[in-house]
């Protein structure tokens, strides 16, 4: 996030460290205000509370190190915009056009999670080669052709060139939501984990806190 904007400056601020512990001891403050112990200073009681937590609060660890998988994910993402580029180049048919945005829309998704898709080696292999070699290569023969013959069937029982490329490209489609299910069964597995976590830290009596 930008923060060169006093806006942004402002935002930052708000969810640091700094702040957030600074209003911590400001509520200490104000529970004193309500128990008749700040007296009639509390304005200053509070205000000094914040600025202590405000100024002994750990400044916020600087990350400035980017993981393999954001790494390979954006690589991913900037293969796959390339590719959309192209395909806007060239004269597809409607039919084609639009089960390559939906692949590239399951794609996104995916890339999305990052670190869950390259903890599968086959699922980002899969990602990988659906992006800069399966989907391109699909595309790029039946570009080559001309259009009377890529709607021609050459027999009763084969499919023409347009059929074939839709038939690869549901069998793309196919395959890449399987791996998008796997990726968020890996997301609902992590949210009932964290529900169980929670369940036994704060299930039990308001005491146990």
């Amino acid at each position: 996030m930008a923060t060169s904007s006093p806006g942004g400056r402002i935002l930052a601020y708000a969810g640091s460290t700094r702040n957030i512990v600074g209003c911590a001891l400001a509520l200490v403050g104000v529970v004193l205000v309500f128990l008749g112990v700040a007296g009639t200073f509390w304005p200053v009681v509070v205000a000094g509370l914040y600025g202590v937590g405000a100024l002994l609060a750990p400044a916020d660890r600087v990350r400035l190190t980017i993981s393999h998988a954001e790494v390979e994910s954006r690589r991913l993402r900037a293969d796959l915009g390339t590719l959309l580029a192209e395909v806007g180049k060239n004269r597809f048919p409607g039919d084609v056009t639009t089960r390559v945005s939906a692949l590239a829309e399951v794609l996104r998704d995916i890339l999305r999670r990052a670190d869950t898709l390259t903890s599968s080696p086959d699922h980002l292999h899969i990602v990988s080669q659906t992006i800069r070699d399966y989907l391109p290569s699909s595309l790029e023969a039946y570009a080559n052709l001309p259009r009377s013959r890529a709607l021609t069937r050459r027999g009763e029982r084969e499919r023409s060139a347009h059929e074939e490329l839709l038939a690869q490209l549901d069998l793309l489609d196919t395959r890449l939501r399987e791996v998008a299910e796997s990726v968020y069964r890996g997301d609902e597995q992590a949210l009932r984990d964290q529900g169980r976590f929670l369940r036994d830290r704060f299930g039990g009596s308001g005491l146990d806190l």
